[in-house]
C-alpha cells in the first residue's frame, strides 16, 4: 500500500477501502509505475484472453478476468487443507497453515465481489453474453489455470505465487487504464446491491479504482510469499 493511504481493513487478505483522494493517488501511482516482468505462463494467458475477447477493455472481458482471478486462492486453500492433516504434530506449522487458509478465503471473497459487481453492471447494460464465450470458455480456462496453480504450489509455492503476482499486476494496470479511458465514469454514481458488502463509493470510477487497488494488494501479498513462504 502506498504512503498516505488509509487502512480500514484488519482482516488479512481483505484490502482496505480507500477514500476518493486515495483512490486517485493509487491510480496515478499504478499508471506511473513499471509493470512486472511477466513469466511465460502469464504471457500466454494474457495473449489467449486478448485473442478470445479482444484487446479493448470491456466489462465482458473483465468478467472473464475475475472468473479466473479466484482460481489460485481456491487451489492454495485446497492444498493448505491437505497440508494441515500432515502437520498436526507441529502446532506452529499447523497454525501458520490454518492462518493461510483464512487469508486465501478472504482473497477469494474479495475477487468474488469484483465479479458480482461486474456481472451486475453487465446485466443492467443489456450487453449480450453468449454462453459459449462467457461461460464455457472461461470455465475451461479457469480449470487449466487451477491445475497449473495447484501443481506449482505443490512443487514450489513461490512459483505459484509468482504466477499470481503476474496476473494481479496485469489486472491492476488494466483496471486503472480502463478508468482513465472512461472519464465519464467519474460522474456516474455507484449503485449496487453489493455496496454494503464491498463498500460505498461516490462514483463508478472510484469502485473500479478500488478494484484495481485490491489487485495491487493481492499482488503485494503474493510477492511477500515469494520471499517468505508460509508453508515451510
Amino acid at each position: 500500500m502506498a504512503e498516505g493511504e488509509t487502512t480500514r481493513a484488519a482482516v488479512p487478505g481483505q484490502p482496505p477501502r480507500l477514500t476518493h483522494e486515495e483512490l486517485q493517488r493509487a491510480q496515478a501511482q499504478t499508471l506511473a509505475a513499471p509493470r512486472r516482468r511477466y513469466g511465460i505462463a502469464a504471457r500466454v494467458l494474457f495473449i489467449l484472453l486478448d485473442t478470445l475477447y479482444g484487446k479493448p477493455r470491456t466489462l465482458g472481458k473483465f468478467k472473464v478476468l475475475e472468473l479466473v482471478a479466484r482460481v489460485p486462492y481456491q487451489a492454495w486453500e485446497q492444498v493448505a487443507f491437505i497440508a494441515i492433516t500432515h502437520v498436526h504434530a507441529d502446532p506452529d506449522m499447523a497454525r501458520r497453515v490454518h492462518s493461510g487458509v483464512g487469508e486465501f478465503r478472504a482473497q477469494q471473497d474479495n475477487e468474488m465481489y469484483h465479479l458480482l459487481i461486474i456481472e451486475e453492471l453487465i446485466a443492467r447494460s443489456g450487453q449480450p453474453q453468449p454462453r459459449i464465450k462467457f461461460f464455457w470458455l472461461p470455465q475451461v480456462i479457469a480449470f487449466v489455470y487451477y491445475q497449473l496453480s495447484w501443481l506449482l504450489f505443490v512443487v514450489r509455492p513461490s512459483w505459484s505465487h509468482r504466477l499470481n503476482a503476474d496476473f494481479e499486476d496485469h489486472a491492476e494496470y488494466e483496471y486503472m487504464i480502463m478508468v482513465a479511458e472512461n472519464s465519464a465514469w467519474d460522474s456516474i454514481p455507484f449503485e449496487s446491491t453489493f455496496a454494503a458488502d464491498f463498500g460505498d463509493f461516490a462514483s463508478l470510477a472510484d469502485v473500479f479504482r478500488q478494484i484495481g487497488h485490491d489487485e495491487r494488494v493481492h499482488k503485494l501479498e503474493s510477492e511477500a510469499q515469494m520471499s517468505e513462504p508460509r508453508f515451510r
